[in-house]
């Protein structure tokens, strides 16, 4: 038989404003630790992307060139020709359309020859974005 709870006793005047102001401080405590950490992961995380992407895209325009004796017009001729599925989105601008294109010197052979970010700022080791 279950005992019922007696009035005044400790089950039944539930949690103390102090109780609750101590959980309340080691949650905060514990948050000033992980969210600087957490918000640094993400700018890691966007950093090795960007890397990731840019060394695919190069990869592919070497490969397009080597195929075809001349680079390819636009970054979206790498996607319809399937040399990438799809011209992806710079981690750090969020868009597609941010990716700069840069020319062979003599401009005989095709249009993007290499690409960078376009992304403004720098890496968290200073190297700007477009010089990645």
């Amino acid at each position: 038989m279950a005992h019922p709870i007696q009035p005044g006793s400790r089950l039944d005047r539930g949690f103390t404003l102090i109780e609750l102001l101590v959980v309340m401080v080691i949650i905060a405590s514990l948050l000033t630790i992980a969210v600087p950490r957490y918000f640094r992961s993400l700018e890691h995380s966007k950093e090795t992307v960007l890397v990731q992407d840019l060394s695919i895209m190069r990869e592919a325009i070497d490969q397009f060139y080597g195929d075809r004796g001349q680079y390819p017009e636009t970054l979206e001729a790498l996607a319809t020709e399937g040399y990438v599925r799809k011209v992806p989105v710079d981690p750090i601008t969020k868009s597609a359309e941010t990716w700069i294109v840069v020319s062979k010197d003599d401009d005989s052979s095709g249009g993007v020859y290499d690409v960078h970010s376009g992304a403004t700022g720098a890496t968290r080791a200073g190297v700007p974005f477009a010089d990645l």
